[in-house]
Order: C-alpha cells, then sequence, then structure tokens
C-alpha cells in the first residue's frame, strides 16, 4: 500500500476496480466534480443551446457505490465478465459512472464519441457502426435522445443485442455481484481516433493502465495530495479518461470536469475554473492554448488567477513554440507561469502517455537546420536566429522501465538503433504498451517490429529527449527532399485570411511525365461578411492562395502546385477534432472534396433525409435553426 496522497510510492493494486474500493476510504471532501451546461450537449426544448450551469460533486465514496449499482445494472442486463458493452454518453457524469461500473463487473467498456449536432451525420452513423461491430458489443448504453437515432446502427450489427438508455440505469437498484479480476484481464477498449485510417480498437489490459498511470502520476508529475486536476478534454479520448479518471483514483485527486463544448463556446470557462478550484494541473491539444489567446478578451481577466497551474501540459497533435509562447506571455499578468508548460507525447497504443518534458522546466525547443533536416534527414543544430532555422519541441525522455529509440522504417526487425540527430521511426517498449489490436491479427503483427512498437511517428533523439518531426505515411517526397505537412502548414496558416489550425498539406498522386508527388494545400477561409455574393467570395479567397504559395516558397523553398480554399467547417477532422489529412487526400484525389459541404452549409433536404432515416425526431427544431443560414463564430 502507499500514503495516501503522497508522492513518495505508488499503489501496489492489480486492477482499477481495487483501487476505486480502496479509495472509498479517503477524506469525504475529495472526488470528482461534473460541471455541465443546460443544453451542452444538445439542445434544450427551445433549439437554441442554454448557458445555465449545475454542479454534481461525488466524493470517492460516492463513485464507489454509484459504480457499484451501474455496474449491477449492466450485469442485470445480462452481460458477463468479457462481454463488451459500447459507450455513448455525452454527459459526464454518467459516462464516467458507467464506466467504472462497467470495469468493476468485468464487462469491458467501448467508449464511442457523441454526436454533436447534424452536420455529417450519416459519417457519425458509420464510424458508430465500425466501432460497434469490430467491438463486438452485446449492449450499447446511451441517452434516450441519442437512442432514437442508432436505429441503423443495430440493424447493421448482428451481436448487438439491445441499445439501453441510461436514464434506466440511473435509477436501477441491482447490486454489482463481485468479479474476480487481475492484472492480465482485458480494462476496456479504446479505438484510435482514426486520422490516419479506420479506427482501430486498442486492447489495454489493467497491467497496461496501471503501468501507464505510474507514469503519469508518479514518474511525471510527481503528484501530491495538493492538487487538484481541471479538464474540458472529452471523456472519450485517452487523454481526457485515462489522465483524468483513472489516474486520479489512486491518489485520491479532486478533479472537475467540464463539458467540452463548453470550452469550446467560451474558452475563458477552462481559466475560470482553474481559478475557482485552484487547479494544479490541467492538458490541452496545441489547438485549446491557441483558442485562448485568439478568444479571451482582456476584460474577461478580470477575476482570473492562474498562479496555482503548476503543470499546462499539451499533447495529442503537432505542439507549436509559438503557439506555447504566445499562451505563456498572454496569460502571464494573470500569474501564469511559463515554467508549467509541460509539451508531452503520447498515443494510444501506448496507452496514453509515452514521454513528460521535464516538470518545473517549462517548454524546451532545438533549433535545427531545415534544409538538412528535410535533405539529409539529420538534425543538425543551429542558432534560432539562422536564416531556414526550424524549431523542434521536446517531448522530454523515456519514462522507467519504457525504452524510445529509432530505428530505419524498413528495419523489420528493429536490429539496429539509429545515431542520435537522425531522423526515423520512433518505435516503444514497454509495460504500457497494448497487448494489440482487437481481433486483428494482421494488424497487431504490423503494429510491432522485433518486439517494438511502431509508432508511424518520424523523429529524432538528441541529447535523451524525443523531437517530433511528423508522421512517416504523410511525409511528402519532392526530388529527394522530405517535407513534413506541419511545416506546410505553419507557413500557411500564418497567412492572412486563413482560418487559424484549418489548414491541411499533403502529397498527391501526379500521373504526369514528372512521376513526382503533387504538394497541395488545402485550407479554410476565415468567415466572411453574410452579404458577400459568391462572385465577391471567389475573388477574395484568389489573393489567399497566391500569398499561400508565396509564403510556404519563402519560408521553405517549396513550390505548392495546387492551393485548395475551402468554406469554413468543410476539412474532415476525427472525433477528437483532429485533422485527417488521409482523407483530405483522398476526397482530393477522388474530385470530390469541392463538393464537400461544411456542417453549417449542410443542405437542408438532406439533414431531413438523414434524420428520417435515423429516426431523429427530436431534433426537429434544431434542423431547422440550421437551416437559417451560418452562424458568426
Amino acid at each position: 500500500m502507499f500514503p495516501a496522497n503522497s508522492s513518495s510510492a505508488f499503489p501496489s493494486f492489480s486492477t482499477f476496480p481495487a483501487a476505486l474500493e480502496d479509495a472509498a476510504k479517503a477524506d469525504p471532501t475529495l472526488g470528482f466534480r461534473f460541471i455541465s451546461e443546460d443544453g451542452v450537449p444538445g439542445f434544450a426544448s427551445s433549439g437554441a443551446p442554454q448557458r445555465q450551469t449545475s454542479e454534481a460533486s461525488f466524493s470517492y465514496t460516492a463513485l464507489e457505490r454509484a459504480s457499484a449499482r451501474y455496474g449491477g445494472a449492466l450485469q442485470a442486463l445480462g452481460l458477463a465478465k468479457g462481454d463488451r458493452v459500447a459507450l455513448i454518453l455525452p454527459a459526464a457524469e454518467d459516462f464516467v459512472l458507467c464506466f467504472l461500473g462497467a470495469m468493476r463487473a468485468g464487462i469491458v467498456p467501448v467508449p464511442i464519441y457523441p454526436p454533436l449536432g447534424l452536420g455529417q451525420l450519416q459519417g457519425y452513423l458509420d464510424n458508430t457502426r465500425h466501432i460497434v461491430a469490430k467491438s463486438g458489443a452485446r449492449a450499447l448504453v446511451t441517452s434516450g435522445q441519442i437512442k432514437r437515432m442508432l436505429g441503423t446502427v443495430q440493424a447493421a450489427c448482428p451481436a448487438l443485442e439491445q441499445v439501453v438508455a441510461v436514464e434506466a440505469i440511473r435509477e436501477s437498484l441491482e447490486p454489482l455481484v463481485p468479479v474476480k479480476l487481475t492484472g492480465d484481464d482485458l480494462a476496456f477498449l479504446q479505438f484510435t481516433s482514426g486520422s490516419t485510417s479506420r479506427p482501430k480498437g486498442v486492447a489495454l489490459s489493467h497491467a497496461n493502465l496501471m503501468a501507464n498511470v505510474k507514469c503519469i502520476t508518479h514518474d511525471g508529475l510527481r503528484m501530491t495530495g495538493e492538487d487538484v486536476g481541471v479538464s474540458w478534454l472529452p471523456l472519450y479520448h485517452d487523454m481526457g479518461l485515462i489522465g483524468f479518471v483513472l489516474a486520479p483514483i489512486l491518489y485520491r485527486t479532486p478533479i472537475v470536469f467540464l463539458p467540452p463544448l463548453l470550452f469550446l463556446k467560451r474558452p475563458v470557462s477552462w481559466l475560470q475554473a482553474m481559478t475557482r478550484h485552484k487547479g494544479t494541473i490541467s492538458f490541452g491539444p496545441n489547438f485549446a492554448y491557441a483558442l485562448c489567446v485568439k478568444r479571451i478578451r482582456e476584460r474577461e481577466l478580470a477575476n482570473i488567477d492562474l498562479s496555482s497551474w503548476r503543470v499546462a501540459g499539451c499533447g495529442a497533435e503537432p505542439i507549436r513554440p509559438e503557439t506555447l509562447e504566445s499562451f505563456a506571455a498572454t496569460f502571464a499578468k494573470v500569474g501564469f507561469s511559463a515554467k508549467a508548460l509541460l509539451p508531452s507525447y503520447g498515443m494510444a497504443e501506448s496507452s496514453l502517455a509515452i514521454s513528460f518534458t521535464e516538470r518545473n522546466e517549462g517548454m524546451k525547443t532545438l533549433s535545427v537546420d531545415g534544409e538538412t533536416l528535410w535533405t539529409e534527414n539529420v538534425a543538425k543544430c543551429v542558432p534560432e536566429g539562422h536564416p531556414g532555422a526550424v524549431r523542434l519541441v521536446s517531448c522530454g525522455s523515456s519514462f522507467i522501465d519504457h525504452e524510445i529509440a529509432v530505428f530505419a522504417e524498413d528495419d523489420t526487425l528493429s536490429s539496429a538503433q539509429l545515431a542520435e540527430d537522425t531522423v526515423g521511426e520512433l518505435r516503444l517498449r514497454g509495460p504500457s504498451v497494448m497487448t494489440g489490436y482487437w481481433e486483428d491479427e494482421a494488424r497487431t503483427r504490423d503494429a510491432f517490429a522485433g518486439g517494438w512498437l511502431k509508432t508511424g511517428d518520424l523523429g529524432v533523439i538528441h541529447d535523451g529527449h524525443v523531437f517530433i518531426c511528423g508522421r512517416s505515411k504523410e511525409v511528402i517526397i519532392v526530388n529527394g527532399r522530405n517535407y513534413y505537412p506541419q511545416d506546410i502548414e505553419w507557413e500557411a496558416s500564418h497567412v492572412e485570411g486563413v482560418r487559424k489550425g484549418n489548414v491541411i498539406a499533403f502529397g498527391a498522386r501526379d500521373h504526369t511525365e514528372r512521376d513526382r508527388e503533387r504538394v497541395v494545400v488545402a485550407f479554410e477561409v476565415q468567415e466572411a461578411q453574410p452579404d458577400l455574393s459568391a462572385k465577391e467570395l471567389a475573388l477574395l479567397k484568389q489573393p489567399v492562395a497566391l500569398l499561400i504559395r508565396k509564403a510556404v516558397l519563402d519560408g521553405m523553398n517549396l513550390s505548392i502546385d495546387d492551393v485548395v480554399p475551402l468554406a469554413p467547417g468543410v476539412l474532415p477532422k476525427t472525433s477528437s477534432g483532429k485533422l485527417q489529412r488521409a482523407k483530405t487526400r483522398e476526397l482530393y484525389e477522388s474530385g470530390s472534396l469541392l463538393e464537400r459541404k461544411s456542417a453549417r452549409e449542410e443542405d437542408r433536404f438532406d439533414i431531413l433525409k438523414a434524420a428520417a432515416k435515423s429516426q431523429l425526431s427530436y431534433f426537429k427544431l434544431a434542423v431547422l435553426s440550421t437551416t437559417r443560414g451560418p452562424k458568426k463564430e
């Protein structure tokens, strides 16, 4: 055992149900606090999102008791140890209790992101059908509203015996029948976000998760009894689920949960929660820090105090040093310390975390010569002011009992690690690494090379620290030089008229005699005045495209073959908000990218047709409201 709320030791629990049962003995003031906003997610009876917020608190004792009721209710449905249950639960409180209840019953939860509206509804249903079918879930638990739209999902998944409304489970008084669990038992299935391919089910055991939580809480963050976590991250995503639901249980850390859509609508709500609850630890992707700088107004900072924030983690997508530097500079006046910045690297196949930069030392960067990096695959250090310098962000070194190394992509046995500062594929091994992809032996074999997990990420190791360069399958090769799409996107994103964070660069097939990849940049334009005609809007887009060509040429000495301007909301994204380069390339090469409609501009007839197919009558007023024209951001 370990001293409660201490960073000096790590608990010896083999499973999370055992840890939760022990946490029930904790101080009754410690636990989870759920902040909810009426109408988020979903719509109120008026058809418009509401802004009123409310809170529900659960001590760890209450979490243990309530999750037992949810687990007993799942057992009463006929589910037994090893069965899978899909969870589509917008309310964080329901999700956490049902997830923990399933784990305690030995039932394997399969989180699926909820629908956020009517845009691209068919794509959502297709993705949900894939996950439900692939997991072999016998039951699916969701809200009463969402249940009505899942008729096509149940019909297409023979193993899915029942779709159950969580409202009934809340009222259940069925006792939990204890189940014997070990570290080798499957804890849950985390389906990948699908940013590069069809979502795959990452099978994680209790031992995998416990090893990774030790990396996060004990070895990485050195959590103490003084810590308070604040998170708006979606709970169906590994950073929100493992980082802020499972990990805190072992240290009995208080956690405050905000609705993700509340943060997206009002980014200052994140800082308000950190201030009110004296939060010490919070994480977010790169775009979240950028959104705060862009959207939070000076007048909103009147009562903000971020002096308690000791760990501001950043991960889940490429990290731009300028973004974090801007955040630190903007909010220094309300107590934020740049030393709190903690860039990190992770992936679902390694449970969650792979490496953190050092605590209390802030962001560290490596300035390398871009020409050498792209041409010779070598990170040659140069001063930051050097012409053509590229800054890479350190994501720290490997955790205890884990290894990170760089190999040539064609080294199928991982037989020879590449030298320091040489670009190659990052590979991992250690107790956090998944047991494999669920019921997919071929993909599991392909994911490993000589006992090392292939991340698909290109990077270098410099002075023991990991620096990410890009995804191996997304590298664009022109005249023997490797270009990373993130660098092209960064240059393009600074052009006036480009919607920040909504640029995708990729290489497309070229069937001409040049026999090389065509370099394509697709970007969303900033929202124009609504009264502009289509002709006037087209004229506005032309100079932006020309400026993008110039910016990339000047910054990288690379000529762009095609620049594709798109309306806001058109670029495809995953459920966790990552831009989908592979999907964009597919749409471009098929000629359908320009025909794609944004969620805001979806044709009313198409929406109603999809809604009718999915029995989405409860969204009637929301449907009508979306046809009145796009809303300004």
